[in-house]
This record gives structure tokens, sequence and C-alpha cells, in this order.
């Protein structure tokens, strides 16, 4: 994610940190500054550096769940608005995605209760409708804090975890993609009140919720659509064979001529037997003009890691490689590991724009 670094890896997991979190963090130390002074602040920044660590141990909740199924989780992003667990894929089994997507909120719960249970925190209705208030006590309103991502994150819609229980629910009765685009519509639904309550209590961070629960309904019902598409096409089918490639001793000139002269956002850089070394994308030919100028390289400024299939196989192979990788294509190598094609999620999606087109 944009914007984002490394603060640590976990169980095989990069935690990542977003830049935004750190201005969440000074806006709470200024606000508590000036109604208490120096020693408020300093609680009030605890306080929400304790939120968000409990946070971090939601997210690896599910990415523990999801190991057992085999899925790794590559990156867990720190957000202001909470954390993202970005797993290589969803189970598909609707018993396995119940099992990721409550695991998150039990963790939630099992915190709660060694607050209550062991540390004494009290948590009533008033600790709950007062949260912000320090006056309640900095556990009791940790403890209350977890209650609430426990009730939050089972709401039935998308992107929370009671969105995904109920896709896995309607799994059992419907088409995967179906039950998506329900779940994807509740989700959306749930948006559209967040951001009215947001407006009528002039709370700018549910509205910034708002749009994310929106956003993030949409990206999931238009993932799925792309993983139904794929299915039904093989490698070969879909790849692309027009294209313009780049050699070991191009520079970063010939890359920024074959930009111009072509459609191309992304170009292989080939050795003399037809064999991928990597990818330049459009974003690091500029990258690289900015920093090195035109005689550059391009083997100096290329993706490297780029995923490979055959052409026989089905299309999600190349999806799902991917969703994986990051990386900007996926190469299609023949039997002599030679460049016969390759796959872009942009051309992927307009398979599914076109099929979609087709079946109206």
């Amino acid at each position: 994610m944009k914007w984002s670094f490394p603060i640590a890896r976990i169980a095989g997991s990069e935690v990542r940190i977003h830049v935004t979190f750190f201005l969440l963090l000074l806006w709470i130390g200024i606000v508590h500054f000036q109604s208490g002074g120096g020693a408020a602040a300093a609680e009030g920044v605890a306080f929400i550096v304790a939120v968000f660590t409990c946070v971090v141990l939601h997210e690896f909740g599910h990415a523990l769940a999801a190991r057992r199924y085999g899925i790794g989780t590559p990156r867990i992003t720190l957000l202001p608005i909470g954390g993202v667990a970005e797993l290589e894929r969803m189970p598909e089994k609707p018993s396995e995605e119940i099992f990721v997507a409550l695991a998150g909120p039990a963790v939630n719960v099992v915190i709660a209760a060694l607050l209550i249970l062991v540390i004494g925190a009290q948590v009533d209705g008033q600790t709950l409708s007062a949260m912000e208030n320090p006056a309640q006590g900095f556990w009791a309103r940790l403890a209350a804090v977890n209650v609430v991502l426990v009730l939050f994150n089972l709401i039935p819609a998308f992107p929370m975890d009671g969105g995904r229980v109920l896709r896995a629910l309607l799994a059992t009765r419907y088409p995967r993609v179906r039950a998506t685009e329900i779940a994807g519509t509740v989700g959306q639904i749930a948006a559209f009140l967040f951001g009215f309550l947001g407006l009528i209590g002039g709370n700018p961070l549910l509205i910034f919720v708002a749009i994310f629960v929106y956003l993030a309904a949409n990206a999931e019902t238009q993932a799925i659509g792309l993983q139904d598409a794929a299915r039904a096409f093989s490698v070969e089918e879909t790849m692309i064979v027009s294209y313009e490639t780049l050699g070991l001793s191009s520079t970063l000139a010939d890359a920024g001529d074959a930009l111009l002269r072509t459609t191309q956002h992304e170009f292989p850089v080939l050795d003399g037997a037809g064999r991928l070394r990597g990818f330049l994308t459009r974003g690091a030919l500029v990258e690289g003009m900015k920093q090195g100028g035109a005689s550059t390289p391009v083997i100096d400024v290329m993706n490297c890691d780029i995923p490979h299939v055959r052409r026989s196989e089905r299309l999600t192979a190349a999806l799902d490689a991917l969703q994986k990788s990051k990386a900007p294509a996926v190469a299609v190598l023949d039997a002599e590991e030679r460049l016969v094609g390759y796959v872009t999620i942009e051309n992927i999606g307009e398979l599914m724009m076109l099929r979609a087109a087709s079946s109206g």
C-alpha cells in the first residue's frame, strides 16, 4: 500500500504502518494537550497505541487462521481507521471462510475478557458511551473498545468480518459470485447509513469509514467477478501476444520511444535467446528517468520478480499469481522457457467487461 512503511515482521507477515496514522497520533496529542496538558496528551497517545495494538492482534487472528488452510498473509497494514490483513486469497469453502472471518473478532473477545476478568476493568453502558473520556479509566476504556470492535466487525456487510460470514452462509445456497454480490450490496447500503450518520452527527471519521466500506465492498465484488471470469478461459485464450520488447542493453531512452509509439504500459525485457529477464513498467520508466536520466539501462530499474505460467493453464493460475506477487504482469513461457505472451490485471478486466457485454 502506498504511503506505508514496514515496522516489523511477525510470524511471516510484514507489519506496515500508513503515514496518516501519525497524523492521527498528532491530532490526539494536540486535543488532549489543550484540555489537560502534557500528561493528558501522553495518556491519549498511549491509549490510541494500545487500541491499535489490539487491532493488529485482531488482524493476526485472521492471518493465523488463514495459515491453517495454507493461505499466507504477506502484509498487515495499520491505517487510522483500523488494520488490513492482505491475505493471498480468501478460502472458498464456506466453513473455512467463516473460521477465518471470525478469528479476528475472537481475538478481541479474548482481550476484553482478560481485561475484565484479570485486570478488573468494568465495562457498562456508561463506559461504552464515553470511551473517549479518560475519567472512565484506561483499562475499562480499552476493554470497551474491544467490545465495540467485536460488535462493529460482526455487522453483516463487506468488508467487515460479518460480511464475510454472510457471504459464506449465502454461498451454501447460491453460487459464490452471487453470494458476493448480495453481501457487497449489503455493504454498500451500510456505507450509506454510516455516511448519513456521520453527516447528521458531524463525525468526519464515520464519513471516512463509510467511504472506505463502500469502496472495499465494490472492490470485493469486482475481485470475485474477475475470478469467476478467469475460470472459464485458458491462459492461451486471453494472453497478450502482440507487444514490443526491450533488450538487456536497452536504455530508458529506448523504452521511452517504445512507450510513445505503442499503447503498452509494461515492456518485457528479454535476453538474446528470447528468455524473460524482467518487466519495465511505465512508472519505473518515469521514475528512472527522474533519478538517472534517459541513458540509464533498463536492467537497473526493471522488475525482475515476475511469476510465470504455461499457456495450457487456466486463467485462474495467472490471476492468482498476479494477486499474490503484486507484479505488473505474469509471463507465459513455452517449453524452452521463452516468452510467448503475458497477462495483466487490465486485460483480465477487459475480458470480464466483454464477457458481461456479450451476456447482456
